[in-house]
């Protein structure tokens, strides 16, 4: 028997507890379970366990896997978003995990717009200034802001972002610490809500919902290690 239900199980504990900590309710995380590389027959046995919510990277390898699977699950798309496949992500996923600058935005828009789609977006900051990564500064988060809240079809529902790597998970504590303070500091000066902060995978998780997470993106210790590394991998 597989050991995807325990290990899914074990992870709703540690939310729990992490929620517990800080004196949350543990209905306001919402745990992606990243099942890219892995087959349709794994994100069943976690369906069977009562998972709902999926994240994907790859379009090329998503799209069979959401047509084979159940209708009523949540798909979110946390890779790198090509332009070129904006058009058949939309329709796919609920949520877009990696809005990593203005130009992509806008075309977004423009293609939901035209495809009568309202998807919801977490914009992606580099906090930490590092070339591999994508996203945001928050110099530039601030000055896009009235440009993305005049946006008519996406909905900008929070920040996202992957602290530099640390050995330890409490490294990550001030990138989150953070990210939720840009957050807070942007709602108070534009007119958008932003209610969710993408953060925390499988290494870190734990922290980021002490830090305010309310997605948290946990794949290996879930489905199991990679065989191999994902280019621009993101949960």
């Amino acid at each position: 028997m597989s050991a995807i239900p325990e290990q899914l199980a074990g992870i709703r504990q540690r939310l729990i507890i992490a929620c517990g900590r800080a004196g949350r309710d543990p209905a306001s995380v919402r745990l992606v379970a990243v099942s890219k590389t892995f087959p349709a027959s794994d994100i069943l046995e976690a369906v069977s366990s009562g998972q709902t919510c999926f994240g994907e990277s790859k379009l090329q390898e998503a799209e069979p896997k959401i047509a084979e699977l159940p209708s009523g699950l949540e798909w979110h798309f946390i890779g790198r978003v090509q332009r070129n496949k904006v058009r058949k992500i939309l329709p796919l996923f609920r949520s877009i995990h990696a809005v990593d600058s203005m130009k992509l935005a806008v075309y977004m828009d423009g293609i939901a717009g035209e495809l009568g789609l309202f998807p919801e977006v977490f914009l992606q900051v580099d906090q930490a200034g590092e070339e591999t990564k994508g996203g945001f500064s928050p110099a530039e988060l601030h000055a896009a802001m009235p440009i993305l809240a005049g946006l008519s079809n996406l909905r900008v529902v929070g920040l996202m972002s992957i602290p530099p790597a640390a050995d330890d998970p409490e490294g990550s504590r001030c990138w989150f610490r953070q990210l939720r303070q840009l957050r807070d500091d942007l709602r108070g000066k534009f007119p958008m809500d932003l209610p969710f902060l993408s953060m925390g995978m499988s290494g870190d998780f734990e922290v980021a919902v002490e830090e305010g997470a309310t997605h948290v993106r946990v794949g290996s210790q879930i489905f199991g290690k990679r065989g191999y590394k994902v280019e621009g991998e993101l949960g």
